[in-house]
């Protein structure tokens, strides 16, 4: 067993000790995490990542089990006494709390309690358990991350905090995006999405969880209704970088920790956070690819991966393409013009859709007919930021619609156009590439293109599905 691992083990048995030596004392999270010599932030992580179980449940568990085996010795004894001395608010929430866990009221209990504890396994914290687990959480980390310890800059972000349901942080992204293309103010040359958790999911309830929905800024910004600029300060982070799914993310979180644990390194106090790099839904298996960063005291055991990678400066441009140069309010600035120039063509044939922009990485507008409106189809305008593509698709109302034409045009010869290869992950049925290298400096020329090629695909399709 390594010092690390065993400094670790070595606070953790001395507050399960004092827990189970005073269990009708004050047991709260501040005065145990002062017992261990952590803050109470770091305690409670370091407490769930050892005993793998939360610090306000083993309490109740260990005061229950208290309760228990008095009954068991002394049937006589009143409930309520013994209530009220182990720290619960009443008799009920208490016979709810016992039940629970020995499936009994504490009345039966005590006629049928030693029948009921012989057959109820309750293994006491033991390092050999902590450390026969440690094998299953190195295969999964092997299986599943790419974990390293950088030193990241400092990120100037702005903000959105909320205190409950993880649900509402959508919602809260798109409306920093909205927010940031209006005022243009974010950093679109390396921008990140970042949460960052101001409490412990673990041992905090959901109702009263508090968390920041974060993006990248290229200037300082005024607190602007419920968004403000928060930094993350300059440090040593352990980064670890997965693709999974949703359900994952908590298993991901705490094998990040017992990975600290087991590698000797030292958590420090900071802000624990998230980097996002895609959008889950256009992922094929609708996985996450995240970044999950752990502040670390930077010891002599720290050995710095170079982050050429991890750098978040602004601006940076290509010496040998003038595209490369163009921002991310620049490509707006044109799709509107683009957008502008088919209403003001097209006015009478097409009703036109308003830009979408609440992504980094596309930006795009939609254009359909009367006929296909009726049809819940459209034909849509993409510009891809990274590759500077532009392209066209057609696309349905939803996905049973898309299905529907997706089928309809793989079961026929026609085969002119790209047809995607399944619907199920994709808000194309077919699409084209129009411009691959286009010129931003020939704007009129730029957008003749863009009508010549679209007009064609749009009129060949029209012609099929209108008939």
């Amino acid at each position: 067993m390594n010092k690390t691992r065993r400094e670790y083990l070595k606070r953790i048995n001395f507050v399960l000790d004092f827990i189970e030596k005073n269990l009708d004392t004050d047991l709260s999270l501040k005065n145990l995490s002062k017992k261990a010599h952590y803050s109470p932030y770091h305690f409670h992580r370091v407490f769930l990542t050892v005993v793998n179980e939360r610090l306000n449940e083993f309490i109740n568990r260990k005061r229950i089990e208290r309760i228990a085996s008095i009954i068991v010795i002394e049937p006589n004894f009143p409930i309520k006494d013994l209530v009220y001395k182990y720290g619960f608010n009443s008799v009920s929430s208490f016979s709810r709390a016992f039940k629970k866990y020995y499936g009994i009221s504490p009345t039966k209990f005590k006629s049928e309690g030693k029948k009921i504890l012989s057959k109820i396994g309750i293994e006491s914290f033991s390092s050999e358990k902590y450390i026969c687990s440690i094998d299953d959480i190195k295969q999964w980390i092997k299986m599943n991350a790419q974990i390293t310890i950088k030193e990241l800059p400092e990120l100037k972000l702005a903000s959105i905090s909320h205190i409950g349901e993880f649900d509402k942080a959508a919602n809260m992204f798109q409306k920093l995006m909205k927010w940031g293309h209006q005022k243009r103010v974010l950093d679109t040359s390396n921008f990140k999405a970042i949460m960052i958790y101001h409490d412990n999911p673990n041992v905090t309830q959901t109702s009263k969880l508090r968390f920041s929905t974060c993006v990248t800024l290229r200037e300082n910004i005024k607190t602007d209704g419920g968004i403000r600029q928060l930094t993350l300060n300059k440090g040593v982070y352990a980064v670890g970088h997965f693709e999974i799914k949703a359900e994952e993310i908590s298993k991901a979180w705490k094998s990040m920790c017992v990975w600290v644990i087991e590698n000797r390194y030292e958590f420090r106090d900071g802000d624990y956070f998230e980097i996002y790099h895609n959008d889950h839904i256009t992922h094929p298996e609708q996985k996450f690819i995240i970044d999950i960063c752990i502040p670390l005291e930077k010891t002599d055991n720290i050995k710095l991966e170079e982050t050429k990678n991890v750098d978040f400066s602004n601006n940076k441009k290509s010496n040998n393409q003038y595209k490369k140069s163009l921002d991310y309010h620049q490509l707006i600035d044109y799709m509107k013009e683009l957008r502008a120039f088919f209403y003001k063509e097209y006015e009478t044939f097409f009703k036109l859709g308003n830009i979408y922009r609440e992504s980094p990485d596309y930006s795009y507008f939609s254009l359909t007919t009367e006929k296909l409106k009726q049809q819940k189809l459209k034909f849509v305008i993409i510009l891809d930021h990274k590759t500077l593509c532009f392209s066209i698709c057609l696309s349905g109302q939803n996905k049973s619609i898309r299905k529907k034409y997706w089928k309809f045009f793989k079961d026929s010869d026609w085969n002119k156009y790209h047809l995607a290869e399944s619907i199920d992950n994709s808000l194309s049925i077919i699409d084209q590439t129009i411009v691959k290298e286009p010129n931003f400096n020939n704007k009129k020329r730029l957008t003749e293109q863009i009508e010549k090629e679209s007009m064609k695909f749009i009129k060949e399709l029209k012609d099929i599905l209108e008939q």
